[in-house]
């Protein structure tokens, strides 16, 4: 009799931690989706082509980022930070900066990868990379293609 009795309170067990947990949907659109990634491409050839470079670090509520180009630095930085599997995760923030640092409040980030994007206000440029919390709190991000 205790074996059914353990299957049963499992069975329960896996019903509170699947209604309790948001899995989150990755995309509900993968077409468009695709016609972005062409988009995101030409952003990132648009940052190599400026030669920015930049280097975030990030503390438990705070994320600063020193930004390094040829020409003029934008006044703000958008910074989004993407858990891969879980949306809810996530949060893109808009940094002012000076002289080429930028910093502000983010929410307090849990252990495990995540995807960093860095783009300029107007989105003409991005930079990506994955950073590994809180093993990795300070990385070097360049343009890749």
């Amino acid at each position: 009799m205790a074996g059914p009795g353990v299957v049963v309170v499992a069975g329960f067990v896996t019903l509170w931690l699947a209604i309790k947990s948001n899995d989150g949907l990755v995309t509900d659109d993968y077409y468009k989706k695709g016609l972005e990634m062409n988009q995101s491409l030409a952003r990132s050839s648009a940052a190599k082509a400026m030669g920015v470079v930049a280097e975030a670090r990030f503390t438990s509520e705070r994320v600063l980022v020193k930004l390094s180009a040829r020409g003029d630095l934008p006044g703000k930085i958008r910074v989004t930070i993407a858990h891969p599997t879980r949306a809810g995760f996530d949060q893109s923030v808009l940094l002012p900066g000076v002289g080429g640092a930028y910093q502000g409040a983010v929410a307090p980030l849990t252990p495990g990868r995540w995807q960093i994007i860095i783009s300029d206000e107007a989105n003409t440029w991005r930079l990506n990379s994955e950073i590994q919390l809180p093993e990795q709190l300070q990385i070097t991000i360049r343009p890749t293609e």
